[in-house]
């Protein structure tokens, strides 16, 4: 009972952190379209002479990508380090805007929102899209907007694809702070001495991917606008490409305040001893794990995302798995030995056979109907057990012994009988006790009781 008890109180602790990170949402926040492909923006060289020139492709596509946790759990991280990479990366190049983009979503202004394409730059963030609203999903908008349109300095953003769901005319995905974020600091992004950010989430050159294993962002500690719903921007990325991230948060756990916990995509031995687990939601598009979907295979789980049925190896065999009992199906693996209340429904023995004729079930047992095929003797033996075995069918036998546990303890394979046969069994190595011995002559089964005597 002990033991059960330590167990059930591993999985709930397991089963109660986990709980923490509910899923990731990913968000179409944005389609472009040849309109906001028309605006064109120059990078100029020391001198003043163009140097280069960013143009927004056409079916660019703007996602953001929130955190949704429990109520009353913080996010304070996002992460990378040995072993644990942070990653983003697409297909196509990310968009930045040249003159009033940024690397983290808090250092947007505001007021920048209204000029041509700043409102799909790439940043990473913690709750903050801008430096005074926080990024809500825009089914969760109740103040509508103020990018896009009629809104934009340039007439932008005004596409209503619905692909993309509610367009940016009508709700921004932003709302105001009610609690800002304190203890802002991020390493592995800007370079430490000039401050700029050659990353996809900098303008100083394109970018199709940022992968690291020294880098985070971090606050205090940060939960959505609303805390009984606790979904918390973490990016904001632009492209035409395909995207795909890797993610490592930090949370502070709400089981245990003060106590920070960690959710990785991937594992590394020694993360459970440092309070890192694996959440299957942290890889973007999301792993899928398949399985055996046959439920008349032993390897079945549900909930797996898809089926494989390669890995359907082992067909359940429904019987007696006792092999005390008379009925005892040597070729059954399910439901195995520890359902005990199911092993009471399909096993027999004298005197307990679930209501059913044991006459029937066991038919070995009844002298009168069945001639015995198998004879021990002596029988209390000694070191030595005679086995006489009768067959009419050429049919090659094996032996096997078990002890009062259930335990196998030997086994004797006997060459092929016709007609009667009688072989000797050394008992010598067995303790004391009784012991029941399972014929099987043709893959028929047939089960004796002896017992061995001291020497």
């Amino acid at each position: 009972m002990k033991c059960l008890l330590t167990i059930l109180t591993f999985f709930f602790i397991i089963t109660s952190v986990n709980a923490q990170l509910d899923s990731i949402i990913v968000e179409k926040y944005y389609i472009s379209d040849s309109k906001d492909a028309a605006f064109v923006q120059y990078i100029y060289d020391s001198d003043g002479n163009i140097a280069d020139s960013v143009i927004l492709e056409a079916g660019s596509v703007t996602y953001r990508v929130y955190v949704q946790l429990t109520p009353g759990s913080k996010l304070t991280r996002v992460y990378g380090d040995v072993g644990h990479s942070l990653k983003f990366a697409s297909t196509a190049n990310f968009f930045n805007h040249v003159d009033f983009g940024a690397s983290f979503g808090k250092d947007i202004k505001n007021k920048n929102l209204r000029k041509n394409l700043v409102a799909l730059d790439t940043w990473l963030t913690l709750g903050q899209a801008t430096n005074v609203n926080f990024g809500v999903l825009k089914t969760f908008d109740s103040d509508g907007s103020v990018v896009g349109g009629t809104h934009n300095d340039g007439g932008l953003l005004a596409n209503n694809d619905p692909a993309a769901g509610i367009p940016l005319t009508s709700d921004d995905g932003l709302a105001t702070i009610v609690n800002k974020p304190s203890g802002w600091y991020d390493i592995g992004i800007k370079d430490p001495i000039s401050g700029e950010d050659s990353t996809i989430f900098g303008s100083l050159k394109a970018g199709k991917q940022f992968i690291s294993n020294n880098s985070y962002i971090q606050t205090t500690g940060v939960m959505g606008v609303d805390p009984n719903i606790n979904k918390i921007l973490i990016s904001q990325l632009t492209t035409k490409g395909d995207i795909s991230f890797k993610l490592n948060l930090q949370l502070i756990d709400t089981l245990n305040p003060g106590v920070l916990i960690n959710f990785v995509a991937d594992t590394i031995p020694g993360d459970y001893v440092n309070k890192t687990y694996r959440s299957k939601y942290l890889t973007y598009p999301q792993e899928k794990v398949c399985g055996c979907n046959n439920v008349d295979y032993y390897e079945y789980k549900a909930g797996r995302d898809c089926d494989d049925a390669t890995l359907c190896k082992t067909k359940l065999v429904f019987g007696c798995m006792d092999p005390q009992a008379c009925n005892y199906d040597p070729n059954a693996n399910f439901p195995g030995k520890d359902k005990d209340k199911i092993k009471e429904q399909l096993c027999c023995y004298p005197g307990l056979c679930a209501d059913r004729d044991i006459s029937l079930v066991c038919p070995d047992l009844d002298k009168k109907k069945t001639k015995s095929n198998v004879i021990l003797f002596p029988n209390p033996a000694n070191d030595q057990l005679s086995v006489e075995i009768t067959s009419d069918n050429n049919s090659e036998s094996k032996i096997e012994i078990y002890n009062s546990y259930g335990r196998l303890v030997l086994v004797k394979n006997i060459s092929v009988v016709d007609g009667t046969i009688i072989s000797q069994i050394n008992l010598s190595g067995l303790e004391t006790g009784m012991y029941m011995a399972h014929f099987f002559i043709g893959g028929k089964p047939e089960s004796r009781i002896f017992i061995k005597n001291s020497n």
